[in-house]
């Protein structure tokens, strides 16, 4: 194990996450770094991630912009598929192959993502193991604990693997 990733162990699973993912953001998907998201949970079930409403996400009306929000569904998601791809050791390809979005209401607070199809995206790994590619969709649910516990908008993601011929 190289010396980056003794280092990375040390670091508090939920810090070492948002590293993570804020470093992928910054080397491959500069919007996801740009809205800071902030992994808050993570376990074999669900991920919650944070988005804080901020001047970069915020829309005219003070809410949070739409395109932040599938930010947002999109980097819940994402993360956990490619976290459980990285335990997997094995070289998988992922991409969302559709996308979309039900509003709500406005999300005039930080936005919470949860994603809790843990176990829909590991068979989902599983079975890509077989090199045909594989979808499943998935469901991203937006809260804004803040101002109240129900939902503000609902994302549903088809999620395409496949693994990489050597």
């Amino acid at each position: 194990m190289g010396i980056g990733l003794r280092l990375l162990a040390l670091i508090p699973e939920k810090a070492r996450d948002t590293f993570l993912i804020l470093a992928f953001g910054w080397w491959k998907i500069p919007l996801i770094a740009f809205v800071r998201p902030r992994v808050i949970e993570m376990n074999d079930d669900r991920l919650k991630m944070l988005i804080p409403l901020r001047r970069r996400t915020k829309n005219h009306l003070g809410s949070m912009y739409f395109g932040a929000l599938m930010i947002g569904a999109d980097a819940a998601a994402g993360y956990y598929a490619a976290k459980l791809i990285w335990n997997s050791g094995e070289k998988i390809d992922f991409v969302f192959k559709s996308a979309q979005g039900l509003f709500l209401k406005r999300p005039t607070g930080d936005v919470v993502f949860t994603c809790e199809q843990g176990a829909v995206i590991r068979d989902l790994v599983q079975r890509s193991l077989g090199g045909e590619r594989v979808d499943a969709e998935l469901k991203v649910f937006a809260t804004v604990p803040s101002l109240s516990p129900d939902v503000v908008a609902e994302m549903t993601l088809v999620l395409s693997l496949k693994k990489r011929k050597n």
